[in-house]
């Protein structure tokens, strides 16, 4: 059996949008489910950072142009936030992207587009 890396973390997150999508429902602006989630991560005392901000160096520079995550939860877990009515092979790979910039091993792509939740776990 596999162990799943940050797994209470991980599904407490997930718990934690099921509600958010439970009680707003499917295809508002992605804007308006983050809001929501920030407000379950203030009311249940969970660490996190809102759209924060990751520097992009190549070779011995700094860009002028960083990234910023949706959500960093518990400063381990990059959470993106998508209202579509598919996953793009583009989400997938810009949460990849963010991860290798960050260095945080888990992601998770979650999708409040569709009748249900759609969630992926990334683990690089």
């Amino acid at each position: 059996m596999v162990d799943l890396i940050y797994k209470e973390e991980s599904f407490e997150i997930i718990g934690i949008c099921m509600e958010v999508h439970r009680i707003l429902g499917k295809g508002l602006l992605e804007i308006v489910y983050k809001d929501a989630l920030e407000y379950e991560f203030m009311k249940r005392g969970i660490l996190y950072d809102r759209e924060k901000e990751y520097p992009v160096k190549y070779k011995d520079v700094i860009l002028p142009h960083s990234f910023n995550a949706d959500f960093v939860v518990r400063d381990k877990i990059i959470l993106e936030v998508k209202s579509k009515s598919d996953f793009a092979k583009s989400d997938l790979a810009q949460t990849i992207n963010y991860l290798r910039l960050s260095k945080l091993k888990l992601g998770l792509l979650v999708n409040f587009g569709k009748i249900s939740l759609e969630y992926k776990r990334i683990v690089l």
